[in-house]
């Protein structure tokens, strides 16, 4: 964990990185399937499927990021740290007022 232009930059092994990086790695195989069926006319309820299994593994791959930085960030005794887990999380959550984001040592428990 380090901090880089007052922001935290995690360095992740790669035992980190390989999940992350299959998943984009699927993710990236459905987009292509989806321009495909698109370009081929295929039934839109096909396309609409195949789009809505797209935004779920993204928000999968968002929950991911977030809970190694958690890990990461749990342990921490720096404010800034912390802080940057809440300005984190409104980036996934931003409909969440600030009122209900907990400190991250909370939510690693």
């Amino acid at each position: 964990m380090q901090f880089s232009e007052d922001r935290l930059h995690i360095r992740r092994t790669w035992e980190d990185k390989e999940p992350l990086l299959k998943r984009l790695n699927r993710i990236e195989g459905q987009v292509r399937g989806l321009n495909q069926m698109i370009e081929n006319d295929r039934y839109v309820g096909d396309e609409i499927q195949q789009a809505s299994a797209i935004v779920a593994a993204v928000r999968e791959v968002a929950l991911m990021l977030i809970a190694q930085q958690l890990e990461k960030v749990a342990g921490s005794q720096r404010k800034d740290a912390r802080e940057e887990m809440r300005a984190v999380l409104r980036l996934a959550l931003p409909r969440c007022p600030d009122a209900q984001i907990a400190d991250p040592r909370d939510l690693a428990q």
